[in-house]
Parts: structure tokens; sequence; C-alpha cells
């Protein structure tokens, strides 16, 4: 079995990536030589991650790991329940599931033969300990705001309580790793004890991590033994590709037709949204927040629903998916298409001179420099950015490029979150969302929802969501969700309110060494990350 590539392999590739170079993982790393000696094992598989992946505060999932901002499979510790490649809650710990009729007691039944890695008998006691744990840290990233409180009522059976009904709790337990309540410290983060497939066996922090088989896992024994995870910017997982340094490692666009010997391109279909708040309200009102910052609200321009429909008409998401994605990734219409949850009607074509009839009904008639005016007000707006992503750079871009055809002026403006977030409600902002849950459909289309960046507020769409949420079965959701979304006459989608202009799903790519096996399975969230690793165990070489 080869070990990590040495720090010295990697600076030869790339001197500037001294931060995000690789260590041995023994005292003999230097005779190991390098990845490229990849045939030693056909168990082990290395990672290059994005830097920005590593775990601030270590492998805990009572802070962020597995569910934070971007969810994924914990790998080191076990669930309640999983999501399924079509997104549908199945067991993991939990053998079976089922919720009161009142939508506010679930109870889980757990499997009575999983043990923690040092041998100690998981029990419910110590998945009431993790919920609790949540709900009552106020570190913690999870969402379980909806649960009152967690009790064991045998060794097998927990019952969660919740304040209100609210099936989404499935979705967040679906990532939340149980944790032992008799070994959990402040040092658990970066001595985790689990009962999942991994155990974490080394951690050098800045430069890689390395999971290792459970072999006290009660599922199927991990085919792939060893994962290695380097920690890197792109510029140095690029370069430890051309080295062979790596199995495989994140690109982005970009670089889509750049090639390597020994590698190819792999996309992975996700549910990684792009798409653009479109305030619905005049300019004037502030929302404050539970920080008790106040933020100005509403848009001038964007409050009109005719701009809003006509810029989602005008929109070309093929021609922009071409341009700035090289091909890699498909048309949206919502937070989540394809998934489930989503409504197949909110679909619109593009549709130039259709947008353009809709402004000239409005009263919105072009001027002298072909910007389009209506009583004074120019249909011009600025379309805020993370200037530290190219791609969404090329996105904001793009978009101006298109809607000046239909005489609306985008000024694209790059900056930091801290920069962008005083603005977050009066002008348009090219966000990145996207989830293996329904939830963002909730908090981003909810009159009070805290993504409500459109400032909508619709009761027929809170109905429709209260009762998406209200559903004992979560299949029997959907189609709430759906109706939300779009139910022929009311709802966010392009056809109606249009208060966002969905723009794409963009494919996740990665540089994959040929002959690793590494299926899609589940589509991968927001996030270029973890979520890659969510089916890791069943990886082979061939």
């Amino acid at each position: 079995m080869h070990c990590a590539v040495t720090r010295r392999s990697l600076l030869s590739a790339s001197m500037f990536a001294a931060t995000a170079s690789l260590v041995g993982c023994g005292a003999d790393a230097a005779s190991q030589g390098s990845a490229q000696d990849h045939d030693a094992s056909k168990s082990q598989v290395i990672v290059a991650m994005n830097a920005t992946s590593e775990p601030a505060a270590g492998f805990d999932p009572l802070v962020s790991w597995g569910c934070g901002e971007h969810v994924h499979a914990p790998l080191i510790q076990s669930t309640l329940v999983t999501t399924a490649d079509d997104l549908s809650i199945v067991g993991d710990l939990a053998t079976e599931h089922f919720c009161s009729s009142d939508g506010l007691v679930w109870t889980f039944t757990i499997r009575d033969d999983a043990v923690f890695s040092n041998g100690e008998p998981l029990t419910a006691s110590d998945v009431a300990f993790t919920v609790n744990g949540v709900i009552e840290s106020p570190a913690s990233e999870a969402d379980l705001s909806m649960v009152e409180r967690a009790v064991a009522v045998s060794d097998t059976v927990v019952e969660l309580h919740l304040s209100k009904p609210n099936n989404t709790l499935l979705y967040t337990l679906a990532v939340l790793g149980i944790v032992p309540e008799a070994s959990y410290g402040d040092d658990y983060g970066h001595n985790p004890i689990g009962s999942g497939p991994y155990v974490l066996k080394q951690w050098d922090q800045g430069q890689q991590v390395i999971f290792e088989a459970n072999p006290g896992y009660y599922g199927e024994a991990p085919v792939m033994e060893r994962v290695i995870v380097v920690f890197m910017d792109e510029d140095a997982a690029l370069a430890a590709v051309q080295k062979g340094d790596v199995d495989i490692a994140y690109t982005f666009a970009t670089h889509a037709d750049r090639t390597f010997d020994g590698y190819e391109l792999t996309a992975f279909k996700t549910v990684d949204s792009r798409g653009i708040s479109l305030p619905c309200i005049p300019a004037g009102g502030t929302r404050v927040l539970e920080e008790d910052v106040a933020y100005h609200t509403g848009n001038d321009v964007t409050c009109d629903v005719a701009v809003r429909r006509a810029i989602n008409l005008a929109i070309n998401r093929e021609q922009l998916i071409d341009n700035v994605l090289n091909g890699y990734g498909r048309p949206a219409f919502s937070v989540g298409d394809g998934m489930p949850w989503s409504s197949p009607d909110m679909r619109v074509e593009c549709d130039i001179d259709a947008a353009k009839v809709l402004l000239d009904e409005a009263g919105w008639k072009p001027g002298t420099d072909g910007i389009r005016k209506r009583d004074g007000v120019r249909a011009a707006f600025d379309l805020w950015y993370s200037s530290d992503d190219s791609v969404r750079q090329a996105t904001a871009h793009e978009v101006a490029n298109q809607l000046a055809e239909l005489g609306i002026e985008v000024k694209p403006q790059g900056g930091s979150w801290d920069e962008i977030y005083p603005h977050q409600f009066e002008q348009p902002v090219l966000w990145g969302w996207g989830s293996n849950a329904p939830v963002e459909v909730y908090e981003l289309n909810y009159s009070t929802g805290w993504g409500n960046y459109s400032c909508r507020e619709s009761a027929v769409t809170d109905a429709y969501l209260d009762q998406a949420l209200a559903q004992t079965d979560v299949e029997a959701s959907y189609e709430y969700w759906k109706r939300a979304m779009w139910d022929g006459t009311e709802g966010p989608a392009p056809q109606g309110d249009a208060s966002w202009a969905w723009l794409a799903n963009v494919d996740h790519l990665y540089f994959k060494r040929e002959g690793l096996v590494a299926p899609q399975g589940k589509a991968q969230p927001h996030g270029h990350g973890w979520s890659l690793l969510n089916n890791v165990a069943s990886w082979t070489w061939k």
C-alpha cells in the first residue's frame, strides 16, 4: 500500500503551493515513491479537494461536519437515515421510523449491532444526546430548530418531539452523524469516534487527512479501504494531476479543455444552481435580521413583474452554459431543478421578442442610448457576485451582455460577501444554491424565510409550503412543493411572479485517473467538495 505523496514531490510540481502540499504517511515515506505507483494498491484513492473544504472545527457533526453549509455523508459517523440516489429516505442506523398523525413526534427504532470505533455500543441515548446537542449548541450549523427535544425511550428507540410539523427534519438527520455521549468532548473534532464506514487515521491540518476502513462497521465493508484527501488550491491541484500525484482532482469549466496523460475529465451532475434574486418591491424599505442590522430593501426596476418576466424570457440559458461553462451544465428554472420536489412546469423557452413586447406594453420604452425608461426611471441595476469566483464573474458579464439586447443595463459588481450582503435585498445578486433536500425551496420563497432576498410575499405560496412541511409521508409532500413554485396561476416561477432568474445547474468537474471507477451517485449539491465522497466506499479500480 503506497503512502500519500511526499512534500518534496508536490513542491517540485508547484513551488507556490507549499501550504497545500502533502506529507508522507510514515517514517519510510521517502522510500515509498510517488503516487504514480498507484498500482501498488487497488484499495486506496488520493483526492485533491479545495483548501476551503477542510473543516475548521474538525470532524464534529455538532458543529458542521457533514451537516453544515455544504452537506455530505459524514464518513466517520453513522446517520439515523440517509438518502438514496433518487433522494428517497432510507434507513442507516434506523431500521424503521414513523411519525405521529399530528406530525409532532417522530419515532426511530435503531439497529442493535452498531458499535463505535472505541468498541462501545451505539444506543438510542447517543442519538438523543447528538440531537439535543445540536439544538442546544449555538455553534451548530445543522438546522434542527423544529425539534424541542429528543428522548431515548429504550436502548433501541428514540423519539424526536417537534414544536410544529416539519418533515424536512429527515433530510437533516440524513447528514447528521451520531456521536458517542460517553466520549464526546471539546477535542472531539480532532479525535472523532464514530460508527461509520471509516475512521480518522491522520489529520495534518492545512495539508491532508487520511481515512481508513472501520473494521467494526456494521454495514458492507468499504472496497476503497484508504482514502487520502489533500487540500490545495486549483492551480496546485492541476499541478498534482500533471505530476500524477493524485487520483482525482476538482477543477472548473475554465480548465475543461485541458488534457493530462492518464487522466480523463469527468462531469458529475448536480443540483448546484446559479440564480439571480430579483427584488419584487419598490425601493425605500428596510428589513431587520436577527443580528439587529437593518438592510435596505426594494428596487424600482425589478419591482415591476413585467421586467422580471422579461428577464427570464430573454436569458438564453443554453448560450450561457456554452459560453461560460463550456457546455458543462444544464438550464435551471428553479432551485432544485430535477429533484423529486421540483416542478417541471416552470420551464420557459428563450424568446427575446416576447420579452421586448412585455416591456413595451408595460411602458418601458427604449431611450436614445438604447436603455429603456419608464416615468424617468432607467431600466438599470447592479448585479452583485462573489469576486473570488471566476465562473460567477463570467456568468454576471454574460447576463449583462444578453440583457443589453433587451434594453436593460446590468452593471456587474464583484465583491466579497461582506460587501455583497448590504445589497442583498435591494439589488439583484448572483447566488449559488442547491441541496439534496427541499429546505431551500422553503427558505428562499416563504414570506418570512431568511433567504427571501426577492422580498416576495404570498399567502398562497406560504400555505403550500406549510402543507409540504406538514406531510407525515415525505413523498406526499412533493406535490405541495411543486404547487408552491407554480400552481398554474401563482408562484415565484418565471411565468408567475418571476422573483428569481435561475440560470443553470453547474456540473462538478474532476480530472480522474484512468481506471478509477467513481460512480455518479445522487446529484451533488452546491459546494464543490466532500459530496464527491458520498459513495467513496464503493469506488473501485479496474
